[in-house]
């Protein structure tokens, strides 16, 4: 049996305060500090402020990452400006993202449901790897095909969509453009993985991009973003591991794709505003995302770089100039 440690004890929002004093940080309202918190929630919170707290010591097992008092000049109401940054921020990404798995799933409705209507059904359409069955780690049986096809079902079964109620009134197969309407950026990623590498092509190209690999790349990295910002997950200083790769072309030169923008969030704004472009040339997207990035709050350890900006002047004017 497991033996846990008791959990910490509770504490009222004015002692929460209290606490934050004490470790070092200022505050110039602590009423509406409170209030804050309450509305908020202290954990929620702490993953902004988490980078104001001075460096740990200790070596080992034993290392602290970061100690429990801040760096001089954390202020609340700077750390709640950094919150309501990446609200913004996150806001607008699920814009963007949202015109960008509406094109990529009618894109792919056409380029595949031409060939039959109800392709999506059909794994003539998919690569033959995706279809074979394998043992991962665990000795589990998995098969991604069959697992596709389950999700996929699972999301057009629940849906409420008028046209596709409509078709099950009517007693109608679900053609592949009107089953797409229930399907979620997740199955889309999924499903443009799995297509053999000519209805991968057909649909890249419609997106401006000349290398399936890469826009397969982008939708997986794009859809983690989506279900982050879809669950209100801080985004600001968040990294990857897998850094997006780019393509030969003339609009990457110059952003630091190739260093540390390729796996921040800079990365996925150059990537999402090069398909948002294609999708809509009009778009004032990046200005937009811009103002909200120069809005930044001053805050000890909160840096341009933890967003993928090569120095503190923030966003790099060939961006800028892309529009």
């Amino acid at each position: 049996m497991t033996y846990l440690s008791p959990p910490k004890p509770f504490k009222s929002y004015p002692d929460l305060v209290e606490l934050l004093r004490l470790r070092g940080m200022s505050f110039d309202d602590a009423a509406r500090a409170e209030r804050k918190l309450a509305q908020v929630g202290y954990y929620r919170l702490s993953g902004f402020w988490y980078v104001c707290r001075a460096p740990g010591m200790g070596s080992g097992s034993a290392a602290v990452r970061r100690a429990d008092r801040f760096l001089p000049g954390t202020e609340f109401d700077r750390v709640l400006s950094l919150y309501l940054m990446d609200k913004r921020l996150r806001l607008l990404m699920l814009d963007a993202i949202e015109r960008i798995e509406v094109h990529v799933r009618s894109v792919i409705a056409h380029e595949v449901g031409y060939h039959d209507p109800l392709a999506y059904q059909c794994s003539d359409f998919i690569n033959p790897s995706q279809t074979r069955t394998y043992s991962d780690r665990s000795g589990r049986q998995r098969n991604a095909w069959i697992e596709w096809t389950n999700r996929q079902t699972d999301q057009l079964n629940r849906s409420r969509e008028d046209c596709i109620e409509w078709h099950r009134r009517s007693h109608k197969a679900i053609p592949f453009w009107v089953a797409v309407e229930a399907w979620d950026f997740g199955v889309v990623s999924k499903y443009y993985e799995m297509l053999k590498r000519r209805y991968q092509n057909r649909v890249a190209e419609r997106l401006g991009v000349n290398n399936p690999a890469v826009l397969r790349a982008w939708l997986h990295e794009i859809n983690i973003l989506r279900n982050r910002c879809a669950h209100h997950c801080r985004i600001w200083n968040q990294s990857t591991s897998n850094p997006l790769p780019v393509l030969d072309h003339a609009y990457f030169k110059g952003l630091g794709m190739e260093t540390d923008a390729g796996s921040r969030l800079l990365g996925l704004i150059v990537v999402i505003w090069f398909l948002v472009r294609k999708i809509g040339p009009n778009s004032q997207w990046i200005h937009e995302v811009a103002e909200v990035v120069a809005a930044k709050p001053a805050l000890p350890g909160c840096s341009f770089a933890a967003m993928g900006f090569a120095n503190e002047s923030g966003f790099p004017e060939a961006l800028l100039h892309n529009s």
